[in-house]
């Protein structure tokens, strides 16, 4: 492992939960930040459309190795003084199998942007987080976090064994390839090999210096997959998060035959907890993550032989979180109150993993809300690809249009339940898109179990909280 083993990980949250500005704050302390990767794109188009408040996205571009590059995604997205609001954001063009040229510049801009702000003003270690089955992204994702110089990729949401190669590859500006799942008509599937290579962006003809490689850490849910990607993966693994079914977000399904509690719950049982003696006997630091966000869960986890532990939800609710400060401030007086509810939804998430949900009126966990709002699928984060009956490569998700979703070849009971999370998670983050009627996209936020215990960071009379103290009750400081 190339960086020290951190006691404490800030989990990758959301889309810019985890902003730069959380990630700074927590690895300035000495622990690990990490920046959300996911929806980068979407999230630097839109801080531009609002007038790239405080310059950040300028400064972090002025330090960028490709200027023409910046210029022309200032050009593109850039509003001075901010777009008025009432207008909607611009929709850039959704990423394909084709590689067109500006959604992939916009990733490799934007992913920069975040690293290289997480990183400013001091020389600690920053990692980025990414989802595997948000799979069109990723080589140029990674490509603009290297240049950023980021310190370590955590990856979760699948069996991500191509990244090791791709970190290698993209670290010394070479082409890289990533596996991409594309469906087959009747079940099963293949993969399209998509290349990414650098020599097509470097402008001058001058390569940047041979990058940082930095570590790799996924994320697992038991040692039967540690050890797949032990024996699997393209290169060397640094070490695995090991996440239990009570963590926010996007939660592994339950091993076996799944069966559900009266409210409609997956259960789960002793065949889903990790066996931690298989880690310890791996020899590679591992962190215990989904509710161990105390002082008492960093004791447990460093008694079973963990490095540490990886929180999320503690910081998802501090300051420096990228939560909409209303709907983080509503959510911890409802925990400080003990009327908070975490529903760990098998239906939200079109991916089809768990998706934990913290109830709250007004957003898309109020089925009348989520009744109100007209399915569309214009944002494609989370599209799956399949093979249509003409032989070409098609793009589908099962919170789009159910008429479009089953002419595509899915199945309709694919489609109960289904929330557009491109649109809600971004929505948390205070930039909602606004739609042809005047509304504008409602959040849906997710949270680890860990929400109900939140008194040990806040009170009633003070609700807001700082990264730093984060930290500082998690060490018993």
């Amino acid at each position: 492992m190339r960086i020290i083993p951190p006691k404490i990980i800030q989990g990758g949250m959301g889309a810019s939960i985890s902003n730069w500005r959380l990630a700074q704050a927590v690895s300035r302390l000495g622990h690990l930040g990490v920046v959300s990767g996911t929806g980068l794109s979407e999230v630097v188009a839109r801080r531009l459309q609002d007038g790239d408040l405080g310059g950040h996205i300028h400064r972090a571009l002025d330090h960028f190795p490709f200027p023409r590059m910046a210029e022309r995604i200032l050009d593109s997205f850039f509003v001075s003084g901010g777009k008025p609001s009432d207008l909607p954001y611009r929709k850039h063009i959704v990423q394909n199998l084709e590689g067109r040229r500006e959604p992939l510049e916009l990733c490799i801009v934007s992913n920069f942007v975040e690293v290289f702000l997480a990183r400013e003003g001091h020389a600690n270690p920053v990692g980025i987080n990414y989802l595997e089955k948000i799979q069109l992204p990723h080589l140029a994702s990674v490509y603009g976090a290297l240049l950023a110089g980021v310190a370590v990729v955590v990856m979760g949401a699948g069996i991500p064994l191509a990244i090791p190669a791709v970190l290698s590859a993209l670290s010394k500006h070479e082409a890289a390839e990533y596996p991409i799942h594309v469906a087959g008509a009747e079940g099963g599937g293949e993969t399209f090999d998509m290349v990414f290579d650098p020599a097509q962006f470097i402008e001058d003809g001058t390569f940047p210096a041979v990058l940082e490689l930095p570590d790799f850490i996924p994320i697992v849910s038991s040692e039967a997959l540690a050890s797949i990607l032990l024996r699997k993966a393209s290169g060397p693994i640094d070490g695995f998060i090991v996440e239990g079914n009570v963590a926010g977000g996007h939660n592994a399904p339950p091993r076996g035959k799944t069966t559900y509690t009266t409210g409609g719950e997956p259960i789960y049982g002793t065949r889903d907890d990790a066996k931690l003696s298989a880690f310890r006997e791996m020899g590679l630091p591992f962190w215990l993550a989904g509710k161990f966000g105390s002082p008492e869960g960093v004791k447990l986890a460093l008694s079973e032989g963990a490095s540490g532990i990886q929180a999320g939800t503690a910081f998802a609710l501090c300051e420096e979180s990228g939560l909409v400060p209303e709907l983080r401030r509503e959510l911890l007086r409802e925990a400080l109150a003990g009327e908070a509810h975490i529903f760990t939804d098998p239906l939200a998430s079109p991916t089809g993993f768990p998706f934990k949900v913290a109830a709250m009126p007004g957003t898309l966990s109020d089925d009348s809300v989520y009744q109100q709002r007209k399915r569309i699928c214009d944002l494609g984060a989370l599209r799956q690809l399949y093979r249509r009956p003409d032989g070409k490569i098609g793009y589908r998700c099962a919170a789009e249009p159910v008429d479009a979703y089953v002419a595509k070849g899915g199945k309709i009971e694919d489609t109960v339940g289904r929330k557009c999370l491109c649109n809600s998670l971004i929505a948390n983050a205070g930039m909602p898109q606004r739609l042809p009627d005047g509304s504008v996209e409602k959040p849906l936020v997710t949270m680890g179990d860990d929400l109900l215990d939140v008194e040990r960071f806040c009170s009633a009379d003070q609700l807001d909280y700082s990264a730093e103290h984060v930290v500082n009750v998690l060490l018993g400081a």
